[in-house]
Parts: C-alpha cells; structure tokens; sequence
C-alpha cells in the first residue's frame, strides 16, 4: 500500500510540483525523500533555497511523513533540529493529504507564522513584539544558510 501511494505521488511531484517546491526520492529509496522549497516572495525568507528530509513511514498514508528541515531558518514553529510543529505533521494528519499539500502547508507556514503554538518560544515572542526585529533576523538567517 505505502509503496503504491509513495509512487504515486512521485508521479504528481514530477508532473505538477507545487510552485516554489520540488521533492522527490534519494537514490532508490521511494521512502527517503529529498525536497526544496524556495522562499515566498513578500517574506523576510525570499531568494532562500531550503532544504527538507521526508521519511515516509511504512504505514503511509495512514500515518504521516516525517518532514524536517536540514537548511537552518529562523522561524517560530521550526527549531534548531529542523524539526516544524505543524498540525498536519500530528494530530491533524489525513491520509488524503499528500506530499504537494504537505509543501504547501509549509509554505505557507513561512509566509504566516503561527507563534501561538511554538517550537522555539523565544522567536514567537519576538515575532509577536517586534516584527522588524523578527523579519530582520530571519532575513539575516536565510542570507547566511539558504543562498
């Protein structure tokens, strides 16, 4: 089942990438992916490349991908490990998500952060206080590790 699906969506990702992502297997392991995802424009990470790991469990889709980041970034929900607190990475998962939504819901996590339910609460607090700081910061972060 798990490798089906995963083939599957190797061929939407091929076909139909979601915009500023690509992702797709590391060598011959369909259940170790490799995916990058270009920051938003109108955000303090735009003209970074950011890198991410996705580990497909054997059970996928009926349970989620390990999704991390492996390029450093500033970021409220995302900590040093690369590791991104996000509800469809969790409680919210669905097997009708699929890789391209998972993308997507980063993307979108990039552009509006969520600093009520942090991973590193020292950024959501700064996020929250001083926004020019903030953006300032992870402007700096992705000049120095995403380009």
């Amino acid at each position: 089942m798990a490798l089906k699906r995963i083939n599957k969506e190797l061929q939407d990702m091929t076909k139909d990438p979601p915009c500023g992502c690509s992702a797709g297997p590391v060598g011959d392991d369909l259940f170790q992916w490799q995916a990058s995802i270009m920051g938003p424009p109108d955000s303090p990470y735009q003209g970074g490349v950011f890198f991410l790991t996705i580990h497909f469990p054997t059970d996928y889709p009926f349970k989620p991908p390990k999704v991390a980041f492996t390029t450093r970034i500033y970021h409220p929900n995302i900590n040093s490990n690369g590791s991104i607190c996000l509800d469809i990475l969790r409680s919210q998962w669905s097997p009708a998500l699929t890789i391209s939504k998972v993308l997507l819901s980063i993307c979108s996590m990039l552009t509006d952060p969520n600093p009520d339910d942090p991973l590193v609460p020292e950024i959501a607090k700064l996020y929250k206080t001083d926004r020019t700081r903030y953006n300032q910061l992870a402007k700096e972060w992705t000049g120095k590790y995403a380009m």
